[in-house]
C-alpha cells in the first residue's frame, strides 16, 4: 500500500505489507522490513535497513547525515531492529566515520521530537519520553528509560532498566538498575518499579539496594565499593552486571 505522492526511489527494497502513506520519500540504499507501516511525510535515506513491523509517524527523519562536523563521507549506515514505535519529528542520524554504525534494536517507543545522534548503540525495549536527546556515541542498554526534554552527552552509557528523569543532565554513565535525576543528574534509588516490571527477582533488587547503598552512600572509593560489593553480596546475574559497568566505565559514573 503506496500513496501516488509518496517518492520511493526504485532501488530501494520495500518489503510485502509495507503502508506508505502520502509525501514519504525513501531514499536509494533503504530497506524496509515487512509490515513497515509509514503514516505520511516521513523521510528515510541513506544506507538504512529497518527491520520489520516498525511504525513511523509524521515527519520523523531516518538515516540522514550526521550532524558531527568531522563526517568526511564515506559509507555511514542506519541498522534498526523491529517492531520499533517511531512518533513524530524523531530524528536518527547516521553514523560518522566510514564503515561505521548508528544501530536502534527492537520494540523501542521512542516518542515525539526525540533525538539519536550518530554512532549511538540503543538496545532494546527502550522508553524515550518526548524531546530526550541522545549525543554522538551514546550506548543506552536494553529496558532503559530516558524522560521527556532529558539530555545525554557524548559517550556516556545507560545502564540497563536504569530510569532518568525529566529534564535531567546526564554527563557520566548512569549505572543499571538504579534512577538518576538532576541537573547534573545524581543517583536517586534503585528503579524497584522497573525490575519488578521486568521479573527482577525479590533476592536481586535486595541485593542491589544493598549495592547502592555501598556505591553511593558510604563515600568509598569505587575501586573499594566494588571490592565491598563483591566480598559481601552474592554472585547474582544482576550484581556482577552493576559491577561490571561501573568497573568498565571511561567516563566516571554519575553519584
Amino acid at each position: 500500500m503506496v500513496h501516488q505522492t509518496a517518492i520511493i526511489h526504485p532501488k530501494a527494497k520495500i518489503g510485502p505489507q509495507c503502508e506508505i502513506g502520502p509525501y514519504c520519500v525513501i531514499g536509494e540504499h533503504v530497506t524496509l522490513g515487512d509490515g513497515c507501516k509509514l503514516h505520511s511525510h516521513v523521510v528515510i535515506d541513506g544506507h538504512t535497513k529497518l527491520g520489520r513491523e516498525n511504525e513511523i509517524f509524521p515527519f520523523a527523519s531516518i538515516g540522514l547525515k550526521t550532524q558531527d562536523l568531522k563526517w568526511k563521507g564515506g559509507d555511514t549506515r542506519t541498522e534498526i531492529g523491529d517492531g520499533n514505535t517511531f512518533r513524530e519529528y524523531v530524528t536518527i542520524h547516521s553514523a560518522t566515520g566510514d564503515g561505521e554504525v548508528t544501530r536502534v534494536g527492537s520494540h523501542n517507543s521512542i516518542l515525539a521530537y526525540c533525538h539519536i545522534a550518530h554512532n549511538v548503540t540503543l538496545g532494546s525495549h527502550v522508553i524515550m519520553s518526548n524531546v530526550a536527546t541522545l549525543g554522538g556515541h551514546v550506548t543506552v542498554e536494553d529496558q532503559a528509560v530516558i524522560g521527556g526534554l532529558a539530555a545525554v552527552h557524548q559517550f556516556c552509557r545507560i545502564g540497563k532498566m536504569s530510569m532518568i528523569g525529566g529534564c535531567s543532565k546526564i554527563v557520566q554513565d548512569v549505572p543499571p538498575f538504579m534512577i538518576a535525576d538532576g541537573n547534573p543528574a545524581e543517583i536517586r534509588t534503585i528503579n524497584k518499579i522497573g525490575m519488578e516490571r521486568n521479573g527482577v527477582s525479590e533476592e536481586a533488587q535486595n541485593a542491589l539496594r544493598h549495592a547502592y547503598k555501598i556505591l553511593f552512600r558510604e563515600g568509598l572509593t569505587i575501586p573499594n565499593a566494588l571490592a565491598k560489593i563483591e566480598k559481601e553480596l552474592p554472585p547474582l546475574p544482576e550484581v556482577k552486571h552493576l559491577i561490571q559497568f561501573v568497573r568498565s566505565s571511561e567516563r566516571g559514573i554519575s553519584k
